[in-house]
């Protein structure tokens, strides 16, 4: 069984981002928020790419080299969760464990040399769910990778409605990833989510590292949607 104590700064690469979220590529041309990003690569190669994203992050309040420590304690907690776990995750993709760290961390490496210069340019903002410094529809996309729902554990129903009420006030479109919970069990507040929110839907996508995770939640601004 799989526990942290805390949510773990873990960073993702920008071809994985473009799976979990079947992200076409006209995504370039539109404003689009990561929400708890950490130390994920894909916000400074899609603004490589022309594209225009904005990270939020409370991780983000610490410098490069604070970070690039957080990363090396808590790199072994991780692999050593995963390892022992082995048979709750899909393994074509990374093809050992040793595989799944070499990427990871060539992820976050690519973050930290981006860092520096992406907070000068406003592009990673210190900020968490559920309050976002933003003002009412500022994105046309709103993502939040292995946060939301993840956490079930640690992050209550009540959470999740403030949290996914706050992507939708500033964004047209909100999409989390993945669905279920750090042991690939469906989260155990998806329902009450997707009752709450009619313009809600399940959508498969190409990228399965959890089994059973193949899934993004999709949720479609409301304008008539009750808090």
């Amino acid at each position: 069984m799989i526990e942290y104590e805390k949510i773990v700064p873990w960073g993702r690469s920008y071809t994985e981002y473009v799976s979990m979220f079947n992200l076409t590529p006209d995504f370039l041309s539109k404003k689009v928020l990561g929400c708890g990003d950490g130390p994920a690569a894909f916000n400074g190669v899609a603004n490589a790419f022309g594209g225009n994203v904005t990270s939020i992050d409370p991780i983000f309040k610490l410098s490069a080299k604070d970070i690039e420590k957080r990363i090396k304690e808590t790199f072994t907690e991780v692999i050593d969760q995963t390892k022992a776990n082995m048979e709750k995750f899909n393994w074509e993709q990374f093809g050992s464990i040793e595989g799944l760290g070499t990427i990871r961390m060539k992820s976050m490496k690519q973050f930290l040399n981006d860092y520096e210069q992406g907070k000068e340019e406003g592009r990673y903002i210190e900020a968490r769910l559920p309050e976002l410094p933003f003002g009412d529809h500022s994105f046309d996309l709103v993502l939040c990778s292995h946060l939301l729902l993840l956490y079930s554990d640690m992050l209550d129903l009540e959470f999740h409605f403030q949290s996914i009420d706050e992507m939708l006030r500033v964004g047209k479109e909100v999409r989390i990833f993945p669905v279920v919970d750090l042991n690939s069990q469906p989260s155990k507040h998806l329902d009450k989510i997707m009752k709450r929110y009619p313009n809600s839907e399940l959508v498969k996508v190409k990228y399965e590292f959890q089994k059973g995770g193949n899934e993004m939640l999709r949720i479609e601004h409301d304008a008539d949607q009750k808090s």
